[in-house]
Formats: C-alpha cells, structure tokens, sequence
C-alpha cells in the first residue's frame, strides 16, 4: 500500500464530490486536497496544490472533463487521470485513454474498486476495470477509426512482447525486471520507445494499442 496519495476531484455535482471523499476516509494513505466544480476550475487549482491523482467526471459546465483531461497530460504528464463518469460509451473510454486518461470507471462503482483503482494507478500507471476489460474482449475499441501505416508497423522484438504482455499484467517496472532479468531503466527506456512508436501517451494506451492488434501473448 503506497502512503500518502495526494488526490484532487472534479465534479459539478457537490453531494457526489462529498460522497466520494466521505467513502474514501476508511483508507488513511488516501487524502483529497482540493474539489473543483468544473475543468476550468480544476484547471486553475492545479499549480496551486499538485495532486498525484485526479478523479474527473466528463459532463461539466465551462469546461468538461474531455477537455480537462487534454490539459492535464499536456501541462502536468506526472499526474494521473481517473474518469469517474455516468457514461457507458465505448467509444468515451477509447477516446479518453487515448487523451492519456489512466482508467475509467462508472460512477456506481464500489468505494472498494475506486480505492484499488487509485492504488493501481500510482503502482502501475493504470487500472482496467472490469468494465473496461469487457469492452477490450468484445473489441469494440478496435472498430474504431484506426489508419494505419507501414511506417509504424507493430513489429515487436521477442524482449518488447515479454515486456508489454507484463505490463498488460498490471507488473510494475521493477517486478518486470525481476522477472525478465534486466534493469528497472531498461524497462522503463523499452516502454518509452513502444509509446513513442506506436504514438500512445501512457502505459494504459500501450494495452489498448496491443490489444487492438494482437500483440499480446
């Protein structure tokens, strides 16, 4: 359990905003440092007190969470977007992970799985929900527009499939060195150079990229 997860929420909705942080102070490692209304808000407060995480909805006055979240991977890439949405659009969670959200979760989940999801986040850089994971092996992420290019041909070597099939796994840097027997760095330079070859931002747009096209094991 990490301590000291700093977490910021974005929500026009004041009684949710309040439910979650009231069903969240079972968990001492977890503090909220700031509510925001909407993306514009939230986007102000932000270089005031830095979180870790951030629980953003999507439909928001001003600005809303699409927008947001843009923002955020672009000016602040060390903080981690979770949406916490009423949408169960497929194509929102394609689109929003492509943008460099880290999860997506539905607003009835459990106050159980938001905790491991922040959990997951902060160890791995992402967390699949259940949710999530049934739209994957449904693929309908795959049948969105996708142009593809021999320029970027996914062409992995056998040491980037070990690696990628691990981070799909949910394994840290670290627990995926142990287990390949290379560095953490080594690690984190084969993740770098697969975001930038197939153009994703984060680990999660690694496992939507690989599962779209079959690379993994």
């Amino acid at each position: 359990m990490l301590d000291n997860i700093r977490i910021g929420i974005a929500d026009d909705h004041k009684i949710f905003r309040k439910g979650i942080i009231q069903s969240m102070r079972q968990y001492t490692n977890v503090k909220f440092i700031f509510e925001a209304e909407n993306g514009e808000e939230l986007l102000k407060i932000i270089p005031e007190d830095i979180p870790d995480i951030i629980l953003c909805d999507l439909k928001m006055p001003v600005k809303d969470g699409i927008d947001a979240t843009k923002a955020i991977t672009k000016l602040y890439p060390q903080i981690r977007v979770i949406i916490l949405t009423m949408y169960e659009d497929d194509r929102f969670i394609g689109h929003l992970m492509d943008c460099g959200a880290a999860g997506y979760l539905l607003k009835n989940t459990e106050p159980s799985e938001v905790y491991k999801a922040i959990n997951d986040v902060m160890r791995t850089g992402f967390y699949l929900s259940a949710f999530v994971n049934r739209i994957l092996i449904r693929k309908n992420y795959s049948k969105q527009k996708f142009n593809p290019s021999l320029a970027t041909e996914a062409v992995l070597s056998e040491r980037e499939k070990e690696v990628l099939t691990l981070v799909a796994m949910e394994f840290t840097a670290s627990e995926i060195a142990a287990k390949v027997y290379i560095s953490p760095r080594t690690v984190e330079a084969i993740k770098d150079r697969l975001m930038e070859r197939f153009g994703v931002k984060n680990s999660v747009g690694l496992v939507f990229y690989a599962m779209k096209n079959n690379l993994l094991d």
